[in-house]
C-alpha cells in the first residue's frame, strides 16, 4: 500500500438528458460517490434537471458538458446552419477539414454557457464536451477563449492522456483527435486540468467492477479523472442506446462493491484540477 492514496475524481455526464439519468447522478453525488457533474443545457428535459443541483453537497463540482451532436442547436445562429446537431463521424471531418461555421459554434457555446449560468447561478467549475466535441479543432479554441474570460475561470476536461487497460483504438481516437493539441494550450495558457483520463470502454461490457477495478490499478500518483455515465429507467420516451450500461454504472457506484474497490486499491475521491506544475 502506498504511503499517501491516490486521488480519483468520478463525473458523471450527461446531466439534463432524460429525467431518470439525472435522479441517478443526484443520488450518487448525495451518497458521495461521484464529485463531478456535466450537464447537458441545449436539451428538453435540463430545466426539470436543474432544479435538482440545489440538493448537492458542495464536495460536488458542476460543469458544462458542451453538446455539439445530441438533438437540436440552442441558439438561433447554429439553427440557420444545422436543424439539428450531426454525428459525431461528419462532425469530426468537418473539424479536421476547417470546416465549422466559426461563429455560429461562439454562439452555440455563449447560449449553451447561459443557459446553465442562469439555471446554476454561477460560472460552471469546469468544462468538457459530450462525446469530446471540446477537443476538436476550432471547437477547442472557441472553449479556450470562452475559458479564458470567465471569472472564476473554470478547469477543462484533458482528454489527451487516456490511461487504462483494453479499447486501445477508442482511446487512441479520443486522444488522436485534438485532445493532444488542447493539452498543449492548458499547459501554454495556465489552465486547471485533470492529469489524466479514465473510464474508456465499448459499453457492452457487462461487468462494470472489472473494469474498475482496472482504472484504479492504473491510476496514476498524480491522479485521474474518470468520466461515467449512470441512470436509471425512465419513461420519458428518448431512446438511450446505452441504456443498459448506465443501469450497470449506477447500480455498481451505489454498491458497497465501489467503496470496497477505492479501499484496496488505496484511491480516494477528490478534485484533480491542476495548473501546469502544481501538486
Amino acid at each position: 500500500m502506498s504511503s499517501s492514496p491516490r486521488v480519483l475524481a468520478v463525473c458523471a455526464d450527461d446531466f439534463g438528458l432524460a429525467p431518470g439519468l439525472s435522479r441517478a447522478v443526484l443520488r450518487l453525488a448525495q451518497a458521495q460517490r461521484l464529485n463531478a457533474i456535466s450537464c447537458l443545457t441545449s436539451v428538453a428535459h435540463w430545466r426539470a434537471s436543474a432544479a435538482l443541483l440545489r440538493e448537492l453537497p458542495d464536495t460536488v463540482d458542476v460543469g458544462l458538458h458542451f453538446n455539439l451532436t445530441e438533438g437540436e442547436p440552442l441558439s438561433l445562429e447554429l439553427r440557420r446552419v444545422w436543424s439539428r446537431f450531426p454525428a459525431l463521424p461528419p462532425l469530426i471531418a468537418r473539424a479536421h477539414l476547417r470546416a465549422l461555421p466559426r461563429e455560429a459554434l461562439r454562439a452555440e457555446l455563449v447560449a449553451q454557457w447561459a443557459v446553465f449560468a442562469d439555471a446554476v447561478g454561477g460560472e460552471p467549475a469546469f468544462v468538457d464536451g459530450h462525446q469530446h466535441v471540446h477537443h476538436l479543432p476550432l471547437v477547442r479554441e472557441l472553449v479556450l477563449d470562452a475559458v479564458a474570460r470567465a471569472n472564476p475561470r473554470p478547469a477543462i476536461r484533458n482528454t489527451a492522456r487516456v490511461i487504462g487497460p483494453g479499447f486501445a483504438v477508442k482511446r487512441a481516437l479520443i486522444a488522436g483527435t485534438g485532445a493532444r493539441a488542447l493539452q498543449r494550450a492548458l499547459a501554454q495558457r495556465g489552465i486547471a486540468h485533470n492529469p489524466a483520463l479514465v473510464g474508456v470502454y465499448d459499453f457492452a461490457a457487462s461487468d462494470y467492477r472489472s473494469l474498475m477495478q482496472r482504472w484504479l490499478a492504473a491510476l496514476p500518483r498524480d491522479g485521474a479523472l474518470l468520466f461515467c455515465h449512470p441512470g436509471e429507467p425512465d419513461d420519458c420516451g428518448m431512446p438511450d442506446a446505452i441504456a443498459p450500461a448506465r443501469q450497470r454504472e449506477a447500480a455498481y457506484l451505489a454498491s458497497d462493491a465501489f467503496g470496497d474497490d477505492l479501499t484496496t486499491a488505496d484511491v480516494v475521491l477528490g478534485r484533480v484540477w491542476h495548473t501546469l506544475g502544481s501538486p
